[in-house]
This record gives structure tokens, C-alpha cells and sequence, in this order.
């Protein structure tokens, strides 16, 4: 097939402008380079429980992305910017729980590939041309920044993000793959992370590793995320009061301190509390408000039993008598044990006599074993004349 005219090439970046994409670059479907890095990281179990990323279905269309749509002969790979986490706006009252900018507005899991329909519909209707397109944007068998790189969007730096020189990292990928010959742009070559460590040294449970991967099962993202279980205790005060997310490792890029700029596009700007919840008022969200508050937002991904054990960890990890009511309330009537158990843990960590005796009461009256498990060690921690 003739690759399409170069005018046609330059319609589609303007119009993918005009939707609010910052960047946009054009590969080709061929294998990836970083294929054989992934294929290791998944051999060393550093996915934890996200086992839908070993699936031999999904293996296989990261191995080629020509399996993932018949004829395809481009990939269009867009980025739109979100907000910076210094421009949170601050929260209403304390104390105040962390949410990554990226999920503080609409879900992009809805914004971008709608934004690629739009630009699909665009190019037919304007141009006439009669193709075949698949979209993705984090939800599907594709190494993105392996793609956005060789698009010429940037480089993959130590914190595993795709950096641009003059933008920076706080971007939202996605890819509409394409029938349609396009002329390629030349990869993105350079990497300017150079001997730069602040990623690595700044992340609190060290789980960037040196070849450019993550241990998932160390970072903050993925346990308050994708981790549908207990958060493991040694990790949990690194967690701070980060509830969704984590963006630490981009927070300390020179690239970002430099040159992100708080242009984002809208559709991801807070709304409410959304960027720094009120801790006290989140852990008792009924399942009712918790639908409601996050219709249309990534936080859902977390679940609500999912979110509360996370604002449970924040709670414990400010350690304040203060909040002891609320968590009280949570053991005793909350109706998922994860959130239970984490609010047990939290008590524990106020530590005064107070704390002792909510446990000791719910230790009467709890009949779920993780749950009790957690209450019994957190009493264990407490000297041996409390009470």
C-alpha cells in the first residue's frame, strides 16, 4: 500500500492539536525492541498480581503489534498533559490524603480514545480515505513507551516515564493503530537522564530498579492500586498519606522541576477534594457516595474497599489521637474486612490507651480472621501494662 500524502500527515497533527493532544508522532507496527526486557520482568514475577500482563494472548501482541490489528501499517501515538502535583489546589480542611495529578479530573481511560474516535471520524470525513483503526490508551496488549519513543516523543527514563526534553513527563499515552501507510517520524535516540539518580533516591519503598523497570509490587502505585489485598505492613508507612497513586519519582525529574508546565487540558483539572481528600471524611464513605464522588474517575479502579484500606494506612500513618473516632468507627461498623483490618493496623499505630481499648472491644465482637489477625498484632505492639 502507497503511503499517504505528507499533507494528509500534517492534517492529522493539527488536528490532533486541536483535540488536545500536546504531542503526537507516527512508527511503524513493527516488534519491539524492549520486548525482551518485559519478557524478563515478567519471568521474575516484578508484575505481582497483575496477571493479566502474562496472559500468552497478551505476551504475544506486545511481542508483535502486528497481531493486534490485521493490516495495520501505522501507529499513531498521541500525549495529552495533565496537571502538575504542585498545582494542587489545597484541601479543604486537614488532614489530607494524596491523590496522583493524573487521576485528579475525568478518567482518561474515557478521554483519550474518545478524542481518537474524534480524530478518526476527522480523517475519513475529510480526506475520503477508507481504513481499518484499533484504540488503546493503557488498557491494552501494547508497550506504549516503547511506541512513544520510537515515535519520537521522548525517551524512557530511569523512572521508567517517557520524558520530552522541553514538557517534561506528566503525560497521558494512547495509540490509534491504522491501516493506513503513514511515513514514520525518526525515533527519539538521545537519553538525557545521564548519570541523574533523584528517581531512584527519592522513591520511599526503592522500587525502581536499574535496568529502567519497577519492582510493581513495591510501589506505591500499584499497591494502592492494582493490589486488591492487604498492603504489606513494612511498606505501609512508606506509603505517607498517598491514597491513589504516587507521583514522587516524576515530582524530583529535573525535567519536570524545569520545563512541566501547568498547561493541561481540562478534562483533567480537580474537582471537589479530588486531588487532596479529607482523610477523616473519606474513610466513611458509604458505597452510595463513593459511586457518586468518583463516577467518571480512575479512583474507581481502587475499589471502594480498595480506597479505604488506603485512607486507613494514611490515617495510621499520621499517628493522630484525633482521628481515633473515625477509624473506631470503621473497625466496628465497615462492612469490608480489608478496610477493617487496615483501620485495625492504623489504631495501633495512635498507640494510647484509648486506641488499646477499641481494640480490645472489637476483638469481642469481630468474627473475620484476617481482620482479627491484624487486631491481635497491632495489640501486640502496645507495652505490656497498657490498659
Amino acid at each position: 500500500m502507497a503511503q499517504v500524502s505528507q499533507n494528509i500527515k500534517e492534517f492529522i497533527k493539527a488536528e490532533a492539536s486541536r483535540l488536545g493532544f500536546d504531542l503526537v508522532g507516527f512508527t511503524d507496527p513493527s516488534p519491539p525492541a524492549s520486548f525482551t526486557v518485559y519478557q524478563n520482568w515478567l519471568a521474575q514475577g516484578l508484575h505481582g498480581e497483575m496477571t493479566y500482563l502474562s496472559r500468552p494472548d497478551a505476551v504475544a501482541r506486545r511481542a508483535d503489534p502486528r497481531l493486534i490489528l490485521p493490516g495495520v501499517k501505522s501507529i499513531i501515538v498521541a500525549a495529552m498533559r495533565y496537571p502538575r502535583p504542585e498545582d494542587a489546589p489545597q484541601a479543604a480542611a486537614q488532614p489530607s490524603g494524596k491523590i496522583a495529578a493524573y487521576a485528579w479530573g475525568e478518567d482518561y481511560h474515557n478521554i483519550i480514545p474518545s478524542r481518537l474516535s474524534e480524530l478518526v471520524v476527522s480523517l475519513q470525513q475529510n480526506h475520503g480515505l477508507s481504513f481499518e483503526w484499533k484504540i488503546y490508551t493503557d488498557s491494552g496488549p501494547v508497550l506504549e513507551r516503547d511506541l512513544a519513543q520510537r515515535a519520537g516523543l521522548g525517551w524512557i527514563g530511569k523512572n521508567t516515564c517517557l520524558i520530552h526534553p522541553r514538557m517534561g513527563s506528566y503525560f497521558l499515552l494512547g495509540e490509534l493503530f491504522i491501516t493506513l501507510a503513514i511515513e514514520p517520524d525518526p525515533p527519539f535516540s538521545l537519553d538525557l537522564c545521564g548519570t541523574c539518580q533523584r528517581c531512584i533516591q527519592a522513591c520511599p519503598t526503592r522500587c525502581i530498579l536499574p535496568n529502567r523497570t519497577l519492582d510493581a509490587r513495591r510501589c506505591i502505585s500499584y499497591l494502592t492500586i492494582e493490589n486488591k489485598g492487604g498492603i504489606p505492613i513494612e511498606l505501609r508507612p512508606a506509603l505517607d498519606q498517598w491514597v491513589f497513586g504516587c507521583d514522587i519519582c516524576q515530582q524530583v525529574c529535573p525535567w519536570n522541576i524545569r520545563f512541566a508546565s501547568p498547561q493541561h487540558d481540562p478534562a483533567f483539572s480537580a474537582r471537589d477534594n479530588t486531588a487532596r481528600p479529607v482523610l477523616t471524611q473519606e474513610i466513611c464513605l458509604s458505597s452510595a457516595q463513593f459511586k457518586q464522588k468518583f463516577k467518571q474517575s480512575s479512583i474507581q479502579r481502587a475499589k471502594r474497599r480498595g480506597y479505604l484500606r488506603n485512607i486507613a494506612v494514611a490515617l495510621g500513618n499520621l499517628g493522630d489521637e484525633k482521628n481515633l473516632p473515625e477509624l473506631a468507627d470503621c473497625l466496628k461498623k465497615e462492612s469490608e474486612p480489608l478496610a477493617r483490618a487496615h483501620a485495625a493496623w492504623a489504631i495501633g499505630q495512635i498507640g494510647n490507651q484509648q486506641a488499646w481499648i477499641v481494640l480490645q472491644d472489637a476483638l469481642l465482637s469481630e468474627t473475620n480472621p484476617q481482620v482479627i489477625e491484624e487486631i491481635r498484632l497491632a495489640l501486640s505492639r502496645f507495652p505490656a501494662d497498657t490498659g
